[in-house]
């Protein structure tokens, strides 16, 4: 009896699989040939875990350099996974708040994961070595990032991620090139007054920039603010997404913000001397969230909020 409903189980499938085949226009037993000769499949070659392992190249001898290295590859892969899931809140046809919160919570576990592992920047490696391998990644740094970028201008209207200087100057209708200029990031290798830049800012916006300017304008419409303004009053309204968007804007803006400045604190203040980062800029303005005020949702948060963003951290 068994043997008899594990045959007609096979021939359920077989029958699946034929119909999907013959929808798309392929044939079945092309498929069934190529299940026959192919390999089981196992852990290390499903995760790459070789090549992941071989891509750790350090510039010095210090051992510690190959943690740094490590912290940050994983850093990325995580900004990856965040922005797999600001995808689907983009894309999603049938926005519900229960869809758009759980991928909203989604992100902010990622973002607490990158904001718990700063202790392993902060006591996880030597200052000693930090301070010797670090002359040898100049001008390159976590400044850099262009997927951290990214998340932003996906989670956002560009008008929100200006520096805070200029926010009220600059016109909502400009050009992308105009607020791109004024991002705030730019306050990290640009002199206002000469508009001379550093090579950081300058290398990376050869990188990155053309890329930005079309993201942006691509997103302009379903970023995750535009897509929670679309939605209807009633489910504008629902606590739990509200909470999670709230929880989402601190968490990037505010939480791990200051977990890496406390990290920078660490490395370049201890000796009671403050030293530049990598790239040169004034890391304590550019980094504290009550001078750039980056805040995502200003809908989400009362008139006080948003007037005391950041001033309950300590510099």
């Amino acid at each position: 009896m068994e043997n008899k409903a594990q045959e007609d189980e096979h021939i359920a499938w077989l029958e699946k699989l034929k119909n999907k085949y013959d929808n798309s226009g392929l044939d079945t037993n092309t498929f069934l040939e190529g299940l026959y000769w192919a390999k089981p499949i196992n852990y290390w070659d499903y995760i790459e875990v070789d090549t992941l392992l071989s891509l750790q190249k350090p510039r010095t001898v210090l051992p510690d350099e190959s943690v740094f290295i490590m912290y940050h590859q994983v850093n990325e892969l995580l900004f990856k996974m965040i922005l797999h899931e600001i995808g689907q809140i983009a894309s999603e046809k049938d926005l519900s708040a229960e869809f758009f919160s759980d991928r909203l919570n989604r992100i902010s576990r990622y973002f607490d994961v990158l904001t718990s592992s700063f202790s392993i920047m902060k006591d996880g490696m030597t200052r000693e070595q930090y301070l010797k391998f670090r002359t040898t990644l100049t001008p390159a740094s976590g400044f850099q990032s262009g997927q951290y970028r990214m998340i932003e201008i996906c989670s956002t209207d560009l008008h929100n991620l200006i520096d805070a200087r200029f926010k009220e100057k600059l016109p909502r209708i400009s050009s992308w090139e105009e607020k791109v200029d004024h991002l705030y990031w730019q306050a990290a290798g640009k002199n206002y007054e000469t508009g001379k830049k550093t090579p950081t800012l300058r290398i990376f916006e050869e990188r990155y920039r053309r890329k930005f300017i079309a993201l942006a304008e691509e997103f302009e419409h379903k970023n995750i603010w535009r897509r929670f303004l679309s939605l209807p009053d009633a489910v504008q309204k629902d606590e739990a997404l509200k909470k999670a968007m709230r929880h989402f804007d601190r968490t990037v803006n505010i939480t791990w913000v200051m977990a890496h400045y406390n990290s920078a604190r660490h490395y370049l203040e201890a000796d009671g001397e403050p030293k530049e980062a990598t790239g040169g800029s004034d890391w304590k303005k550019y980094m504290h969230p009550k001078y750039q005020r980056r805040i995502f949702f200003p809908g989400v948060w009362t008139s006080d909020e948003l007037a005391n963003w950041g001033c309950d951290q300590p510099e």
